[in-house]
């Protein structure tokens, strides 16, 4: 829609007299206070990019179609209903008529309480203007919900009889209304007009309706929830003909026949919709709980998400998965990553994103990019674990990035890889906050039924094109009469299952793995995340306005941490070359033995097992026997079992004995039997061994893999340098170079703080007061291009001065240095020096100009001094 269709609604600059209706939207919105526009400005933030001049440039950008869309795609389902029932009504539209339509002849007490509401969320919004006598609706939204053969009404409504008759010949329009039983006029419109009035007419048209047959009757009430289109043969059926032949069928083409708006609200009672909702569904219980026994799960489950975090990231600290081309991790590693973590792929998925969103997990920029760990997870790792969980919980929710979508396709048929690009959804984020807000209305310790969720949230977002009739002629859906009977058939859409309700599903189950719900219910240290009342607070909080994410998160920290099991410095050693942790191990005592051991099985115990691998392993890491025996005992609540100081003595003594160093590569050994049964072993072959010295062999391979070649048959060789020092191999982490978080992707502009707001409405007043502000002209105006004023330079320089001494505000034209002309209201100080000095009420600051710069300038009228 140009500019030029937009003049009725904003381009009339006069201001509204006092008590007077307005007759545009921008005089409407001039009538408004402060906080008013700053109401519509936070509602749709897409008007302040950037900020309008004035509020005749407000109101036209406010009635674009890509802003009133964006506007109609955030309304309630019962506010949509209300500007949908607008769209069917004329325009403008009294109160009560739009009262009718929703909720029909015999009333509803729900729609009465709650349209005034809807009403004014609608003025709020600049979606409706006008007083309660003459509503209107933004001529764009009554473009997108009107209904057209093109685009149907999410009503089911069809046209009105005026638009299904515009093209049909004076004769047959005679003929419909001598049909009906009405008298003929001398010309279309009064006949059209006298249709029209039959078919609202209550008691008429149920005479009307009296004399038609069932059949007749049935072909309505199939059309009249829509689709109102129906397909004819070329010779209907008798029921048919009858209501074509009345008007209550018209003609859209040779086969197509519509059944006119005002015969269908006949049939529907007056209602605009099938099924108003004008009340939110109720969040309902599913089950309940003591608030201590779901903390007390959700604290389990935070640990859980600690240590799957921990595990998944030490499993990658010498690299990770490469990097797709085209980014993102292959389905072949993220399947390894599951059976890893022994979840299934999309959890693995929720986890590898989680870790990337906290800004632990990164590709590291090389030419053969892989995945690592970031220096900010050994930062991490260093934290209580309580603030180890909010630096993992705080990004989660506010990141777009969407981990469900993994596996699926894009626009282009290509499926969406985990770490990839295109999983950002900019509702993402506000998706999470409702739903933990939803589950906050419950009482503490009560689970949420989730369909009840997503019942709500589909009534405060409704589904793009929900329950929409779909457009006429369409074979799956348009209805379609019989030859015969003329009965018709016809199929209503499928509401699919929208990015919002999956959003809101994924997030659910998030929130569980993430320890902020605990068997559906809202712990404590979510409540305080959100910012929200806490059942049992220990910490008092503010809860009058918004904090910081990371002050909340803190909260929340707090909450969580006596919750969490202690953790503890010891193991108990068992004999069957096992160690058991009866909880989670210190930082260093955990790292120590990680190395010296595997882990067997997790749970509410951590069992490790030492076998000559993981020993050989403390031993390559630069411990000796003496070592190791010496950490065990100082470790262990039990004494260290005899097995397992053999193993730890017969490892170290085989430690070493071989030494591989590089030739391509070599083996020494001070005893030559052994190396003699190196040659001999068949496995061997592949080495391509061949003895030098009796103490020395030499191989065709590098001396890292003949290291894993020799362990593999069983001995335990240590590498050597060049100068024949044994080579310890430290456990350093591979890391990324430093990586900052991935920022979200926002849906469209962020909402304005209050600031902004301030100073936007500021900004708009100023510039409105300047265009509308009423100028006496002068005694021999002369026409000049763009509106400016043009006088001579005497007289700018007379009017100016004069407007100083008298401490009046005057109009100027003003063009920039790069040429930009504008209009402006300046209150004159001082002239002097080939400047003028003022108070511009355009900008609201005290300015300098040049007045060789100012076109001309002009006093304003009286009644705006």
């Amino acid at each position: 829609m140009g500019i030029g269709e937009l003049d009725r609604e904003a381009h009339v600059p006069e201001a509204t007299s006092a008590g007077a209706a307005p007759r545009t939207l921008a005089e409407a919105l001039r009538a408004r206070d402060d906080e008013g526009l700053a109401a519509l400005l936070r509602a749709r933030p897409d008007l302040l990019s950037p900020v309008p001049n004035d509020l005749t440039q407000l109101a036209t950008r406010a009635g674009t179609r890509g802003s009133v869309v964006r506007a109609l795609e955030r309304l309630d389902r019962f506010a949509l209903q209300t500007a949908e029932a607008l769209a069917v009504a004329p325009d403008p539209a009294p109160y009560p008529v739009l009262l009718a339509l929703l909720a029909g002849d015999e009333g509803d007490p729900a729609i009465e309480a709650a349209l005034p509401g809807a009403v004014a969320l609608l003025r709020e919004q600049a979606l409706v203007w006008g007083e309660d006598d003459r509503l209107r609706l933004v001529r764009t939204a009554r473009e997108l919900l009107a209904p057209s053969a093109q685009h149907p009404s999410p009503t089911g409504l069809g046209p009105t009889v005026a638009e299904a008759t515009a093209g049909m010949s004076p004769g047959r329009v005679q003929e419909i209304i001598a049909a009906a039983g009405l008298p003929a006029t001398h010309d279309p419109v009064s006949a059209v007009a006298a249709l029209t009035e039959l078919f609202t007419d209550r008691a008429r048209m149920g005479a009307l309706l009296d004399e038609a047959s069932p059949e007749a009757l049935s072909v309505l009430d199939r059309l009249v929830w829509g689709p109102p289109y129906g397909e004819v043969t070329a010779n209907p059926a008798p029921p048919v003909r009858w209501l074509r032949d009345r008007g209550l069928l018209l003609p859209v083409s040779a086969r197509t026949m519509v059944l006119p708006r005002e015969v269908a609200l006949h049939l529907r009672g007056g209602r605009a919709h099938r099924a108003p909702e004008p009340v939110a569904p109720v969040v309902e219980v599913a089950r309940e709980y003591r608030p201590q026994v779901v903390d007390s799960a959700a604290a389990g489950q935070a640990y859980t998400a600690l240590a799957t975090v921990e595990e998944l990231l030490k499993s990658w600290d010498q690299g990770g998965p490469q990097v797709l081309r085209a980014g993102g991790m292959s389905v072949r590693d993220l399947k390894r990553t599951a059976a890893a973590l022994d979840v299934t792929e999309q959890v693995a998925a929720f986890w590898l994103e989680l870790c990337f969103g906290a800004g632990l997990l990164a590709s590291d920029g090389e030419a053969d990019e892989r995945y690592a760990p970031t220096p900010a997870y050994d930062e991490w790792l260093d934290l209580p674990p309580a603030e180890r969980w909010a630096r993992l919980v705080a990004p989660w929710l506010t990141a777009t990035r969407a981990p469900g979508l993994v596996g699926g396709q894009d626009a282009k048929g290509r499926t969406l890889a985990v770490l990839g690009p295109d999983l950002d959804r900019g509702a993402a984020p506000e998706a999470r906050h409702r739903v933990l807000e939803l589950l906050a209305t419950l009482p503490p310790g009560a689970a949420a039924d989730p369909g009840t969720v997503f019942a709500r949230l589909r009534w405060e977002r409704p589904p793009r094109g929900a329950a929409q009739p779909v457009p006429p002629r369409a074979p799956q859906a348009a209805a379609r009469t019989d030859e015969t009977t003329g009965t018709g058939t016809g199929t209503r859409p499928e509401v699919h299952d929208d990015l919002r309700s999956r959003l809101a599903r994924w997030t659910l189950a998030e929130a569980e793995l993430l320890g902020l719900t605990g068997r559906g219910a809202l712990a404590s240290p979510a409540r305080a995340l959100l910012n929200l009342p806490l059942a049992e607070a220990s910490t008092p909080t503010d809860h009058g306005g918004r904090v910081e994410l990371s002050v909340a998160a803190g909260r929340a920290a707090t909450l969580l941490a006596p919750l969490l099991p202690e953790a503890v410095d010891h193991v108990l050693l068992q004999a069957d070359l096992t160690a058991v942790a009866p909880g989670p191990l210190r930082r260093p005592l955990a790292d120590a033995l990680a190395v010296l051991a595997d882990v067997e099985s997790k749970g509410g115990a951590t069992v490790y097992r030492f076998t000559p691998g993981s020993v050989r392993r403390a031993l390559d890491s630069g411990r000796s026997a003496s070592d190791l025996h010496d950490f065990l005992a100082a470790h262990s609540r039990t004494p260290v079992p005899q097995p397992l100081a053999y193993l730890i003595d017969d490892v170290a003594r085989r430690h070493g004995h071989l030494r591989v160093g590089a030739a391509s590569a070599y083996v020494r050994c001070d005893d030559d039997a052994v190396l003699g049964e190196i040659l001999a072993d068949r496995r061997s072959a592949a080495l391509g061994l061949r003895r030098l010295a009796p103490t020395v062999l030499a191989a065709q391979t590098d001396p890292a893999s003949l290291l894993d070649g020799l362990r593999s048959m069983g001995y335990a060789p240590a590498a050597e340098s060049a100068e024949g020092d044994v080579l310890v191999t430290r456990a350093d982490a591979y890391r990324t170079p430093a990586r900052t978080a991935p920022a979200p992707v926002p849906e469209g502009p962020p909402v304005p703080d209050t600031t902004l707001l301030g100073a936007a409405v500021k900004a708009i007043r100023a510039g409105d007061r300047a265009a509308t502000a009423v100028r006496k002209e002068p005694a021999a105006p002369v026409a000049s291009a763009g509106g400016l004023p043009r006088t001579s330079a005497a007289e700018t320089l007379a009017t100016v001065q004069a407007a100083a001494m008298t401490g009046t505000a005057v109009w100027i034209g003003y063009v920039n240095a790069e040429g930009a002309a504008s209009q402006r209201v300046i209150a004159p100080v001082r002239v002097e020096g080939g400047f003028v000095t003022g108070y511009d009420h355009t900008a609201d600051e005290v300015r300098t100009y040049p007045l060789h710069r100012i076109t001309g300038v002009a006093e304003l009228a009286d009644d705006q001094v």
